[in-house]
């Protein structure tokens, strides 16, 4: 009997956990159906991807998308739509938006939004503060919520738990692995008059390497006390390797594309549109980042997506916010390290898909297997492309890798058997769904 299928991707390699190979993808009610030889199956569509790469999809657990409250730099209509074209599959959207997600009607609130209006699979992290710690328990486990945030230092929002006695009782309250932004507070304000007005490389010798160390330091002290799982976001420094590399028992950690792509260096060319918190830094943190991805201590890649309008990053330094675009171009940038041999295709998959699903517990994503969702992000390894502004679909419309030139670029995104979009252009209307979690 011949089998069935809605779509047959044909004729592709297959990038999986087991390596890479020429495979048929047979899709099925949202499904993977089956994976093999399927010339002889029928489908109701059959798509010619000879000579491309097929991954499982990409998914981005950093972004912040700006809704609600702050629509005029991004919204989640725009922000989805900025990462599917970059054949990004799902999102992890943060809590600092104004009101902040840290409430059961805030997070409802957000999912209520997303659904059907998203072009991308979501989930939203939920602000951990003093005045939720009670109800963390509960947040933790609702539809859509993707864990708990908490910022040890300030950056963009109102949220903040600077102290330990606030961190260990939220801690003290998670079952799930949460996440922090790893600032010290106390040096940040110490510093503050390392600022120079106007000059933007100034920004990390205010936001030294200490400030990360120091509070990085005490996350992993505070998560064996409350016997609690952590996640590091965004690690910006080489200090703060050794300290990870011995904490996998509480702490798992995230390398962002612009700390292993950027450097101090680019202040001159690029000023604020650099600024981010915790802030680029010299080529030597860069580098000992690449090492760590190296020995396989960083456990995840995420965009830290950060969108400012042009008009507010040209106030001048230190009125600048901090925060840029990249949700669209993480894959581009990382499939460029690629051929730069920097790293394998394969390793990428597992920062990217099936590392992202195992650390939060993703049901049914990360991986190209039968039962799973046909979630696919589908790139041509040789393409040869140049990232301009004038691609990007985020509401405030700039990059920093503008007039960049990528080897490899994301051709086809698929969402649960959806071909959401494909060559550059969204080709369904948006239909985006919370992502499960066990």
């Amino acid at each position: 009997m011949s089998r069935l299928f809605d779509c047959i991707l044909a004729d592709a390699t297959v990038v999986n956990e087991d390596g890479a190979g020429e495979r048929d993808i047979g899709v099925l009610d949202g499904k993977i159906a089956e994976i093999g030889d399927l010339r002889s199956a029928s489908a109701g569509e059959r798509l010619d991807c000879r000579g491309l790469h097929i991954l499982p999809g990409v998914i981005d657990s950093h972004v912040h998308f700006r809704e609600p409250g702050l629509t005029h730099k991004e919204d989640l209509e725009t922000g989805s739509r900025a990462a599917a074209l970059g054949g990004v599959t799902a999102v992890f959207e943060m809590p600092n938006t104004d009101p902040p997600t840290t409430s059961a009607k805030a997070l409802a609130d957000k999912v209520a939004r997303a659904t059907g209006r998203m072009h991308c699979d979501f989930a939203f992290w939920v602000g951990g503060t003093y005045e939720n710690i009670a109800e963390i328990s509960e947040l933790e486990r609702l539809p859509g919520a993707a864990g708990i945030k908490v910022f040890m230092g300030s950056s963009t929002g109102k949220l903040l738990t600077p102290d330990d006695a606030g961190v260990l009782a939220i801690l003290k309250a998670t079952r799930r692995r949460a996440a922090f932004h790893s600032e010290d507070e106390a040096r940040l304000n110490e510093r503050k008059n390392l600022r120079v007005a106007g000059d933007p490389s100034s920004h990390p010798v205010w936001r030294d390497e200490i400030v990360a160390l120091r509070c990085t330091e005490r996350l992993i002290r505070l998560a064996r006390q409350a016997r609690a799982q952590v996640h590091v976001l965004h690690v910006s420094t080489r200090e703060e390797i050794p300290l990870l590399q011995g904490a996998k028992d509480v702490a798992s950690c995230e390398a962002t594309s612009h700390h292993l792509t950027l450097s101090a260096d680019d202040y001159v060319r690029l000023g604020t549109k650099l600024q981010m918190n915790p802030p680029v830094r010299g080529a030597e943190h860069r580098e000992g980042i690449w090492r760590a991805l190296a020995q396989g201590v960083i456990d995840v890649i995420g965009s830290d997506h950060a969108p400012h309008t042009l008009e507010e990053k040209a106030r001048p330094y230190p009125e600048s916010p901090s925060g840029m675009t990249g949700v669209q171009t993480l894959v581009p940038i990382m499939l460029d390290h690629v051929a730069a041999g920097r790293l394998t295709l394969q390793r990428l998959v597992d920062l990217t898909s099936a590392g992202p699903a195992r650390l939060f517990g993703v049901v049914g994503k990360g991986r190209i297997a039968a039962g799973y969702d046909a979630d696919f992000t589908i790139v041509d390894l040789k393409r040869r492309e140049t990232i301009r502004d004038s691609w990007i679909a985020s509401r405030c419309g700039w990059t920093p890798y503008d007039g960049r030139e990528v080897v490899g670029w994301p051709v086809g995104t698929f969402v649960r058997g959806r071909r959401v979009m494909w060559e550059g252009e969204i080709v369904t209307p948006a239909q985006g769904a919370a992502v499960r979690f066990a």
